[in-house]
């Protein structure tokens, strides 16, 4: 196996001959760069340019085999271990590349369970590609009467031969217009005496007829969300996750990778939202001010709480394990944490948080501060989290 400095040296070689290093600016941060929103305003044009620079880069990136660096050989990767993951990603932070966004649900939830469910056909035809950019995938989970209640769903499935019919109505699904596939969890069956049985996971062209993406405008004025509506889809058998009906353990495994993407820093990757948060004490002059030193200190401390978390459960999933309550501590650890950043951010900015004066570092933050309640109805409500560990890992009654 490769050394870690072998490793090292071969990846700071392609970042030096692909990307520019970030030039670091008298705030502390990148040049030039404000971006911090999580759920940030763009146009379906600005959309479609972020991800084709994001496909171009990640193609890059793959060929040179940094995208996918824990993964099976079988499929494209390179089967180290994670450190070397932590390696490339801690080097990539010090040059100017683009956003991997777009590619965030596709690598962090849809591709772990095309992994562990799919048929090896369909490994092979969709790993390497998702792992390359040239494929993106979204998650169709949510529906209008059962948002965080997958086992309230009503989309149907309905068995055609060697295909499968489906219809109904997706909603809150993040990055479905530029989605060339989608991972959809169905009803396909009613037991009386269980909610989570008769459900069935496929994967579905989001480019097939029947299939209509409306985009949901949020309040920080952008539409990373979607309602999605299917008529009469045709899905082959060959795309189903798992077996019929049993689409629950399906799911669970979806999202236990969901929250550990989302709580384990996976939203906002890239943009390093705490060391942001220091520079912007500095650049106002307050880094040496006891009160909001002891803010900064708490946000920085829970800030690390969660990452040790997400090491511990990524840990046990590497000894084969399956992690339990702690991804939804995770989960919760991050959107609680995201509250005091706003908290914080509220009382140092003052009005310079909702007027656009130009100043580095002030009105930017809105967009971070207005995506935050989106936050904490994504990836299960903070609510629904809060019932799983008070009866999962507490032991109380159910509510």
């Amino acid at each position: 196996m490769i050394t870690k400095d072998e490793f090292r040296a071969g990846a700071t070689a392609f970042l030096e001959g692909n990307a520019k290093r970030r030039v670091k600016a008298s705030q502390g941060w990148g040049e030039g760069s404000d971006e911090v929103g999580i759920l940030p305003e763009r146009t379906p044009e600005e959309d479609a340019a972020l991800v084709a620079e994001a496909k171009v880069w990640r193609a890059k990136v793959f060929d040179a085999g940094f995208a996918w660096i824990t993964g099976p050989e079988a499929y494209g990767g390179r089967g180290l271990p994670r450190e070397y993951d932590r390696i490339f990603q801690g080097l990539e932070n010090e040059y100017d590349v683009p956003g991997m966004g777009p590619f965030g649900i596709g690598l962090g939830m849809v591709a772990p369970t095309i992994l562990a469910h799919a048929i090896e056909d369909v490994r092979q035809h969709y790993l390497a590609p998702l792992y390359r950019g040239d494929v993106v995938a979204c998650q169709l989970f949510s529906e209008p009467v059962a948002g965080s209640d997958l086992a309230g769903i009503q989309t149907k499935a309905m068995r055609d031969g060697d295909e499968w019919v489906l219809n109904g109505q997706k909603v809150w699904t993040s990055g479905a217009h530029y989605s060339d596939i989608g991972e959809i969890i169905t009803r396909t069956a009613t037991y009386p005496d269980s909610r989570h049985r008769g459900l069935t996971m496929f994967l579905v062209d989001m480019k097939a007829p029947g299939v209509e993406v409306r985009p949901l405008r949020q309040m920080t004025g952008g539409a990373s969300f979607n309602e999605v509506f299917f008529t009469d889809v045709r899905v082959p058998d060959t795309m189903r996750l798992g077996d019929v009906d049993e689409g629950w353990t399906v799911a669970l495994t979806t999202l236990m990778n969901e929250r550990m993407a989302i709580g384990g820093g996976g939203v906002g990757s890239g943009l390093d939202l705490a060391g942001r948060l220091r520079a912007l004490t500095r650049h106002m002059g307050l880094a040496d001010d006891p009160n909001v030193r002891q803010q900064l200190a708490d946000v920085l401390i829970r800030h690390s709480v969660n990452r040790y978390t997400s090491l511990r459960a990524m840990a046990k999933m590497r000894a084969g394990q399956l992690p339990g309550p702690e991804l939804s501590t995770l989960k919760l650890g991050l959107t609680n944490n995201m509250q005091r950043m706003s908290s914080v951010l509220t009382s140092l900015l003052g009005p310079r948080l909702i007027a656009d004066t130009g100043e580095w570092g002030t009105y930017a933050w809105a967009d971070f501060v207005l995506g935050v309640p989106g936050m904490r109805v994504a990836g299960g409500t903070d609510e629904v989290l809060r019932n799983i560990i008070g009866e999962r890992v507490l032991g109380l009654p159910k509510s």
